[in-house]
């Protein structure tokens, strides 16, 4: 039986030596670049307690229609999500963090069986706390056995009762954040551990409409690029604090120099890769010294420090069919703005 306890389950393992280690290769590897080339940093590492904190805020935005979209329709669907299942059903979550959407699904799955067991998955122990406290309170039923472990780096296991199947969720657009071979390698990373009859539920940004400009005339919108460059640069900068946040992390991790203030938050539309880029702009020239190396950077030089992939229904098919999924089900808000698929482990 998973664990209902939490304080435990969600103590943070003593691997701080092997974590710095993990977060000094891949800066280096992003920042230590030949002149011209383009730097990067991972989107993983925006998610230390403060960045995953600052991610909590943006999910409220009004710029930031994400988060309420996918929950809308979760309040929608949740039940029929669940009737799509073979019961009972052990509930996994990459990226969970606060799992605050998650609790629909779950409530939804109390309704059919007596307990639920939920892994939530994340690098973040405080947001794991968090997202333990609050459903061990508010939905009880759901036995909690949180994992703290980077499921893009790291290796982790599904806790699986047995005669139970896995419904694994992946919401949030998260996977919009990775390359398009590096979205195939995490599903396949996933799917390894999924068996005949488990379920895969994806939740993904759709594509904006050419030449929309959110409204359609009849009522519903049409989502927009102007929509979707707000959604990442909001009014109050708490996205541009969260960009900058990967920088404190940095800093606090390896012992860097990074100066925030001398970095500016920039995001842009690229249609040609339907995506968008989050980028961070040094103001000026200057000198980062991390790990041992001087880092250069002349003025208005970036970093490139995010992609957020939006899909079309071609694209959301083609990720899933090479990440070996089948498509059961697919779920959006009226206008189209998200998609929630069921997909069955193929």
């Amino acid at each position: 039986m998973m664990r209902a306890t939490i304080d435990s389950a969600v103590s943070l393992p003593d691997h701080a030596a092997a974590y710095r280690d993990n977060v000094l290769r891949e800066a280096l590897a992003g920042l230590v670049k030949s002149a011209g080339e383009q730097k990067s940093l991972p989107a993983w590492l925006f998610y230390d307690d403060r960045g995953s904190s600052l991610f909590e805020q943006i999910t409220q935005l009004p710029e930031y229609y994400l988060t309420r979209t996918e929950r809308s329709i979760f309040v929608v669907h949740a039940d029929e999500i669940i009737a799509q299942l073979t019961l009972p059903v052990t509930l996994v979550e990459l990226g969970a963090g606060t799992a605050a959407k998650t609790g629909l699904l779950l409530r939804a799955a109390l309704r059919s069986q007596t307990q639920v067991p939920y892994q939530p998955i994340d690098v973040s122990a405080s947001a794991l706390r968090e997202a333990a406290e609050m459903l061990s309170t508010e939905i009880p039923g759901v036995l909690i056995a949180p994992l703290v472990a980077n499921y893009i780096t790291e290796s982790f296991s599904i806790e699986r009762p047995a005669g139970h199947k896995v419904l694994a969720l992946y919401i949030g657009s998260s996977i919009g954040n990775f390359l398009p071979a590096d979205q195939v390698s995490i599903l396949r990373k996933l799917h390894a551990q999924l068996q005949p009859g488990d379920t895969l539920l994806l939740g993904v940004d759709m594509a904006p409409v050419p030449g929309a400009t959110n409204n359609n005339g009849n009522g519903h919108s049409h989502k927009s690029v102007a929509t979707l460059l707000s959604a990442y640069d909001d009014a109050a900068g708490v996205t541009a604090a969260f960009n900058r946040n990967i920088l404190t992390h940095l800093n606090h991790t390896l012992g860097s120099n990074f100066d925030t203030t001398r970095f500016l938050h920039r995001a842009v539309w690229n249609a040609a890769h339907s995506r968008i880029e989050m980028h961070l702009v040094s103001d000026g020239e200057q000198t980062i010294h991390l790990g041992g190396h001087s880092i250069h950077f002349a003025d208005g030089e970036t970093i490139h420090t995010e992609n957020s992939y939006k899909f079309t229904a071609e694209a959301l098919l083609t990720l899933l069919a090479r990440s070996g999924f089948t498509p059961a089900r697919t779920f959006q808000d009226p206008a189209g703005f998200f998609s929630v698929t069921l997909a069955t482990a193929s």
